[in-house]
């Protein structure tokens, strides 16, 4: 698995913002796990939540990025997974803070009210963003 390798998947609401955050993502280098959906057709998000999981419990990406409507759905189905911490990130506060206290692994957005530029810029920090430890750790260990 490679640091630079990103899993992302999203249902029919997030599709446009998926597709522009993949060009993102592979402008900027990562390789770029892309699990659907691949048009604006109805799907249920949680299967692209548990196919985005399933990648990172494998080891084929250490991060992920997932998108619905809201946002809410697709994270709480990744939630469900023990191995997964999706956090709903609505600004870059919330996306630094997700890394930095929280260490997710996954990244949600809303698809249906967050610009792409918002979006862009939340992902280049929640990539960016190292896990700070210390007392956090000890957080963290009690959630998996």
């Amino acid at each position: 698995m490679s640091r630079r390798t990103v899993a992302i998947a999203a249902d029919h609401a997030g599709f446009e913002l998926k597709t522009a955050l993949v060009d993102d993502l592979n402008d900027a280098g990562y390789s770029v796990l892309d699990l659907g959906t691949n048009s604006t057709e109805s799907v249920d998000y949680p299967e692209f939540a548990d196919r985005l999981a399933r990648a990172l419990e494998s080891g084929a990406a250490p991060r992920g990025v997932l998108v619905c409507g809201s946002g809410i759905g697709i994270s709480i189905a990744a939630n469900r997974h023990l191995q997964i911490r999706a956090a709903l990130c609505r600004d870059e506060n919330d996306a630094e803070m997700s890394r930095r206290h929280n260490n997710a692994n996954v990244i949600a957005f809303s698809g249906s009210k967050m610009s792409v530029d918002a979006a862009r810029t939340c992902l280049r920090v929640f990539m960016e963003t190292e896990f700070e430890g210390g007392r956090h750790a000890r957080r963290i260990a009690k959630m998996s």
